[in-house]
């Protein structure tokens, strides 16, 4: 193969096309950013750093991002964009030198039951094509491999109009490889009959004990009491056998209630259908209960737990069956296809272990094919989704990641550290948002935002490399190379919290006495069973308030006032002041400006173009009508008072006129966790992750317990604000709790009374103790990972 040479010995000019080397900010105002302007190198890997709230999400993935999103979604035909999310354009004046914008973020995979890792990457695709080929005894195409799909068989006859009528008849078969009892979910609901009615009533007693069902409703109690097909004055222990076969399970049948047309079903189907078939997490708190209470999940005895029909499981290659390999670890999987020679389908067992490969470099090799994508972390998450890009040909994109650090031991952060440097190296950019040092220090560019939180925030603190940003005096730069020091005297415990033989996914029969009365942190390498050891076993019984990483819901309607319950109080305040109701001082109830619904803006739907939102001209964005505005407290109307931040409200309902100790209570628990920035009226939609779950920590902090089960807590946590959290964590102690923290990061560690080290590696490598004692003897001895990073931290 030759290559042409050159032969000028002038070298030329620089092309047109090299010059757009930067991508140009100018002018950004979304969230609290303060007309800011900038400029980023292409090609180079950018980490934004700033306290949490600073703005960093709001410039990077809201006005960044989401303008290259829209740019590219308005180069596809109307008809397509109709079928896409319509984003909105940014608050900015100038955005130059964007390319395409690959989002890998911390949203959680979605917990729907059928979901698995191995359908969220495609690896269970390519193994159904696998088997398909070359599974023994052959069943059936892929689809006869999928739990997703159920075998159809259907006959009949259909007419063909080609030429002259022609009636035929047509049998149609499909196999699929869902399991038919619990219809490809692994699992099978019993219902608590006891839980849903009280026998010794009738139906016109209000026998019913669901939430919601009250007697005189119309579609739910009333179809039972008034369809003919039941007694209503009879006890429900007294039906007979084809009474109580039609009230627990006849199909839908019409029926006439006061002469309308209702829909009678038995009861068993019926809560299945409007309790059973809804992600458990968007549940109203009464409702999850209720379902907690009356309903267990145990394995489908029929498929084992591994959603399969006979006939999918039945098939194998070399003795394993599809159930099989999703089963197995990762790494070992990999293995398991890299001992396949198989020339007839060599392309996709290269393709298929490609994948598995991603999965093991990037630290995730502990995982099944088989793990459901709700139960992932939200760090793992975020890595599940960067596996389809480690091996794309695409350059000169822009990849943004929000903390990819996040739920990493310091032994892992060194390999995602390496993959991102990888991701530049290719010709890509590459723009992190970041509290770790350890990700700051690879980086070619700082931005550096701040120098405050929520209004305090929203500028452009220092922009250069990491060593600029160490002497520039601002609070990262300040805070760069703070290190925890080790404890010079570690609380006694007031007792233990013992677990025996906790063997729940990788955990190898572990036991463990966990202390009480004292600061204790449970580590090791992600995958090692933490969770595992301190959820999965630590019973949830009265006295433990475990607070985990689940998401906070809410709407754009919902903010800390409503989240946290401060809105209650406040309202009762405003109420007995002003001698009127309290629902007049809810922006979602009676008070609510009628123009917008309370809403604060009005939302214009242009069908494929971005909606429009305008502020409310009647009530100039403060949700609520003119004459509920005219009540005061202390002065203020409710908008004054929910426009306030966290801090000047706990000075104000602290004392005087307005004094609330209620709402007072629940501002000061806000204080406590760092949010003292934040308005009471700030819809959640807008805060980030961090303050998320700061907010959840301070509303689960009123929950009376004994004992809290914090779960990485430091997750979206600034260098500065890890401070404050370690005085929270110490104050819960001194009051009397103990507090169990499952954590990664070195200043927890170094702060503890007492650490128990899970490992020595991840997944079947792991799930053993393998250090137990003070965070000096673990220092001393080294004989972990997790000893020698903490002997490095601390500077031993």
């Amino acid at each position: 193969m030759s290559k042409a040479t050159s032969t000028d010995p002038q070298s030329p000019a620089p092309h047109a096309a090299d010059s757009h080397d930067l991508i140009r900010v100018h002018g950004a105002r979304e969230n609290n950013l303060k007309d800011v302007s900038i400029e980023i190198p292409k090609r180079r890997l950018t980490v934004f750093t700033g306290v949490s709230g600073s703005g960093k999400s709001s410039l990077v993935f809201n006005t960044i991002a989401a303008e290259s999103q829209r740019m590219i979604n308005e180069t596809y035909s109307t008809f397509v964009q109709g079928f896409m999310p319509t984003l909105a354009r940014p608050e900015v004046d100038v955005l130059e030198g964007l390319t395409t914008a690959i989002i890998v973020d911390q949203q959680r995979m979605g917990s729907d039951p059928r979901s698995t890792v191995g359908t969220a990457t495609d690896a269970n695709a390519m193994l159904r094509i696998l088997f398909s080929r070359l599974g023994q005894p052959h069943i059936g195409s892929p689809n006869a491999f999928s739990f997703n799909v159920p075998s159809v068989r259907a006959s009949g006859a259909i007419t063909v109009e080609r030429g002259a009528k022609k009636t035929e008849v047509q049998t149609f078969t499909r196999t699929g490889g869902m399991c038919t009892r619990c219809e490809g979910r692994g699992a099978v609901s019993d219902i608590d009959l006891t839980q849903l009615y009280d026998d010794s009533k009738s139906l016109a007693e209000g026998a019913f004990t669901i939430p919601g069902w009250k007697s005189d409703s119309f579609f739910t109690v009333r179809v039972y009491a008034e369809s003919g097909l039941l007694d209503p004055n009879k006890p429900i222990r007294d039906f007979t056998k084809k009474e109580m076969q039609d009230f627990l399970y006849r199909e839908p049948t019409k029926v006439k209630v006061e002469g309308v047309n209702l829909t009678f079903e038995g009861l068993i189907p019926k809560i299945q259908k409007s309790f059973l078939s809804k992600d458990r997490e968007a549940m109203q708190p009464h409702i999850r209960e209720f379902v907690d209470r009356a309903v267990t999940f145990t394995t489908c005895p029929e498929c084992d737990g591994t959603r399969l029909s006979e006939a999918a499981r039945s098939s194998r290659i070399n003795g394993v069956s599809i159930a099989d390999a999703c089963a197995m670890q990762i790494s070992d999987l990999a293995d398991w296809i890299r001992g396949l020679d198989e020339p007839s389908v060599a392309p996709l067992l290269a393709t298929l272990l490609r994948t598995l490969e991603s999965f093991v470099e990037i630290g995730l090799g502990y995982l099944s094919l088989e793990r459901p994508a709700g139960t992932l972390s939200g760090g793992e998450a975020q890595r599940v989704k960067m596996i389809r890009h480690l091996g794309s040909s695409l350059t000169d994109t822009t990849y943004v990641f929000d903390e990819p650090t996040i739920g990493l031991h310091p032994h892992d952060i060194q390999r995602m550290n390496d993959l991102l440097r990888r991701l530049r190296d290719k010709g890509n950019t590459v723009l992190v948002v970041e509290h770790k040092p350890e990700a700051i220090a690879i980086a070619d560019h700082v931005v550096d935002l701040g120098p405050g939180a929520g209004t305090a925030g929203g500028t452009v603190c220092f922009e250069g490399t990491v060593e600029g940003l160490r002497a520039s005096g601002t609070v990262t730069g300040r805070h760069l190379d703070d290190r925890a020091a080790l404890k010079e005297s570690v609380r006694k415990p007031t007792g233990t919290l013992e677990i025996r033989g906790a063997s729940a996914n990788n955990l190898r029969d572990v036991d463990v006495d966990i202390p009480l009365g004292v600061l204790a942190v449970v580590t090791g390498v992600a995958g090692s069973g933490k969770s595992s050891l301190v959820h999965g076993s630590i019973p949830a019984r009265a006295g433990v308030v475990s607070i985990d990483q689940s998401a906070i819901r809410g709407s754009r309607r919902s903010n800390p006032a409503t989240y946290t319950g401060l809105l209650d109080p406040i309202r009762k305040a405003f109420a007995k002041a002003n001698g009127v109701k309290p629902a007049l001082f809810s922006a979602n109830s009676e008070g609510a400006c009628p123009a917008c619904n309370g809403a604060g803006v009005i939302f214009t739907d242009l069908a494929m173009m971005a909606g429009v939102s305008t502020v409310c001209e009647e009530c100039d964005g403060k949700r609520f009508q003119a004459s509920v505005l005219e009540h005061h407290l202390g002065g203020r109307d409710i908008s004054e008072v929910l426009a306030m931040p966290v801090a000047e409200a706990e000075e104000f309902f602290g004392a005087g006129e307005a004094r609330t100790p209620a709402a007072h209570a629940i501002l000061g628990r806000l204080a406590d966790v760092g949010l003292g920035y934040l308005s009471l009226g700030q819809p959640l939609t807008t805060l980030s992750g961090g303050e998320r779950q700061r907010l959840k920590l301070a509303t689960r902090m009123a929950d009376k317990g004994g004992v809290y089960v914090l779960d990485e807590p430091t997750t979206g946590l600034h260098l500065a604000d890890v401070e404050q959290l370690l005085g929270l964590l110490d104050r819960l102690v001194d009051s009397g709790k103990s507090v169990i923290v499952i954590e990664h990061h070195q200043a927890v560690m170094a702060h503890a009374d007492w650490i128990i080290d899970l490992g020595p590696g991840a997944g079947h490598d792991g799930g053993r103790i393998v250090f137990e004692g003070t965070p000096a003897d673990l220092v001393a001895a080294r004989s972990t990972l997790t000893g020698e990073h903490l002997a490095a931290y601390v500077g031993a």
